[in-house]
C-alpha cells in the first residue's frame, strides 16, 4: 500500500529534527564543564525532566542568598574617622586623592570624589574590620600555653588553697582556743593558727589535684588554677607538702602531739576519704561533717591538751551547723553536681537532704542549751542564742516545706553569719574561770 505524500513529508520531518536534537545534545555533553554533566545523563537515557529544572531553581536560589549574605550593607551615615578630624582639610583631601585608585576604573583620578563614592569605599573597609575580627577571635579560641608570672602566684595559690574556707577553719579554731578554760596563751594561739592554716591549705590543695576533670564539668568550679592549667599539677603538689609538712611539725612540736595527731587525721579524712567518695556514696555529706567539726576541737586541745567535754561540744556545733549550710548551698547547685558526677543529697536524694537539713538547725538549739550544763558557758548563753537558733530553724523548716530555690538561699545565706554570731555570744557567755570548779580553793 503506498503511502501519501504528506505522511512521507511528515516522517522526513520528524526525522530530521530528531537528528538534529541528538547531534546538539551529544555536542552539547562533550563540550560541557564536568559539573553540569549529571543534567544530561539520566538513566533511562531520557530528556531533561521536571526534577532537574526543580534542581537548577534550588542551586539557583542557594547562590544568590549566598550573595547576598556575602554583601555589607553601608553605613547609614558616614562617620569621619578620628584621624581625619585632626588633620587639616588639605591633608584630608589629598590622602583621599591617594586612596582613590581603589576605586573603580571608570573613575578619574582627576575629579573631586563626591559622597557617593565615599559612601562606596566603607563596605571594603568593614569587610577588612570583619576578617580582622574573625582572626582575633580565632586566635583567642586556639590553646594558647599558660606562662606564670611572679606576681600572679600569691593569687593562683590562694585560690588553689580555698583561702575563704581556710579563713573559716583557722576562726573556728582559734574560738575552740578562746573557749578553754585554761589561761590565754599567746604564742601556742598563733603557733596553733598558723599550724591549721597550713594543714588546711594542704588539704585544700590536694582536693583540687585529685578533682580536676570532674571540677570543669561546673560552673562554679570550672576557673580553678588546675583546671584552667595556670599552674602544674606538680606544682600543686609540691606546695600542697610545703604546707602540710611544716603544719603538722608546728602542731606537734610547737603546740602538743594530741592536737598535732588531730591534724594529720584530718588531712587524711578530708583528702583520703571525704575527697573519693562524692563520687561514690551520699556519706560523704556525714565526712565532711567530722571534717569541718574538727577545728575547735583542735583549738580546745592547743589551750588544754586534753579532750574534754567542751571540746566535744563545740565539735557538736560545727558538726550541725554544716548540715543547714551545705544542703542549702548543695540545692541551688544539684545541676552542677549531676554533671560533674558529684553523688550528693540534693541530687540524689532530696527529701533526705531537707530533713537532715532541719533536724541539725533543731539540733543547734539543743546543743546551745547543753553549754552551761558542761560549764563552757553561763546559763546566760541559751537564751541570748534562742533568737538566733529559732530562726535558722524556721528558715529550716521554710527550706524543708517548699523545697525551691528561694528558701534554699534564704537559709545559706542564714548560715553564714549564724555561726561567728553563735561564737561571739559564746565568748561573751563563757564561764569565768575557777566557776565550775568542785574542790574548794587551798587554805
Amino acid at each position: 500500500m503506498a503511502a501519501s505524500p504528506h505522511t512521507l513529508s511528515s516522517r522526513l520531518l520528524a526525522g530530521w529534527v530528531g537528528g538534529c536534537v541528538w547531534y546538539l545534545e551529544r555536542r552539547t555533553i562533550q563540550e560541557s564543564p564536568h559539573k553540569f554533566l549529571h543534567l544530561f545523563r539520566n538513566v533511562n537515557k531520557q530528556w531533561i525532566t521536571f526534577q532537574h529544572f526543580s534542581f537548577l531553581k534550588r542551586m539557583y536560589v542557594t547562590q544568590l542568598n549566598r550573595s547576598h549574605n556575602q554583601q555589607v550593607k553601608p553605613k547609614p551615615e558616614p562617620v569621619a574617622s578620628p584621624f581625619l578630624e585632626k588633620t587639616s582639610s588639605g591633608q584630608a583631601k589629598a590622602e583621599m586623592y591617594e586612596m582613590r585608585p581603589l576605586s573603580p576604573p571608570s573613575l578619574s583620578l582627576s575629579r573631586k570624589p563626591n559622597e557617593k563614592e565615599l559612601i562606596e569605599l566603607e563596605p571594603a573597609s568593614v569587610i577588612e574590620d570583619s576578617i580582622d575580627v574573625l582572626k582575633e577571635t580565632k586566635e583567642e579560641k586556639r590553646w594558647k600555653e599558660m606562662k606564670l608570672q611572679v606576681y600572679d602566684l600569691p593569687g593562683i595559690l590562694a585560690r588553689l588553697s580555698k583561702i575563704k574556707l581556710t579563713a573559716l577553719v583557722v576562726s573556728t579554731t582559734a574560738a575552740g582556743f578562746a573557749l578553754a578554760p585554761d589561761p590565754f596563751d599567746w604564742s601556742c594561739f598563733l603557733l596553733t593558727s598558723v599550724g591549721t592554716g597550713l594543714a588546711s591549705c594542704a588539704a585544700n590543695s590536694v582536693n583540687q589535684f585529685f578533682e580536676v576533670p570532674f571540677d570543669s564539668n561546673m560552673n562554679r568550679t570550672k576557673n580553678r588554677p588546675l583546671v584552667r592549667g595556670q599552674i602544674s599539677p606538680l606544682l600543686a603538689v609540691s606546695f600542697a607538702t610545703c604546707c602540710a609538712v611544716p603544719g603538722v611539725a608546728i602542731l606537734t612540736w610547737g603546740v602538743n602531739p594530741l592536737t598535732g595527731a588531730l591534724g594529720l587525721f584530718n588531712i587524711f579524712l578530708y583528702t583520703c576519704c571525704y575527697t573519693p567518695l562524692k563520687r561514690i556514696s551520699i556519706v560523704n555529706t556525714w565526712v565532711g561533717a567530722v571534717v569541718g567539726a574538727i577545728p575547735p576541737v583542735m583549738g580546745w586541745t592547743a589551750a588544754t591538751g586534753s579532750l574534754d567535754a567542751g571540746a566535744f561540744l563545740l565539735g557538736g556545733i560545727l558538726y550541725s551547723w554544716q548540715f543547714p549550710h551545705f544542703n542549702a548551698l548543695s540545692w541551688g547547685l544539684r545541676e552542677e553536681y549531676s554533671r560533674g558526677g558529684y553523688c550528693m543529697m540534693s541530687v540524689t536524694h532530696p527529701g533526705l537532704c531537707r530533713r537532715v537539713a532541719l533536724r541539725h538547725c533543731l539540733a543547734l538549739i539543743v546543743l546551745s542549751a547543753a553549754a552551761p550544763v558542761l560549764d563552757v558557758t553561763t546559763w546566760t548563753f541559751p537564751f541570748v542564742a534562742l533568737p538566733i537558733n529559732a530562726y535558722i530553724s524556721y528558715l529550716g523548716f521554710r527550706f524543708y516545706v517548699d523545697a525551691d530555690r528561694r528558701s534554699s538561699r534564704k537559709l545559706f545565706f542564714c548560715s553564714l553569719w549564724h555561726l561567728p554570731l553563735l561564737l561571739l555570744l559564746m565568748l561573751t557567755c563563757k564561764r569565768p574561770r575557777g566557776d565550775g570548779d568542785a574542790t574548794p580553793p587551798p587554805s
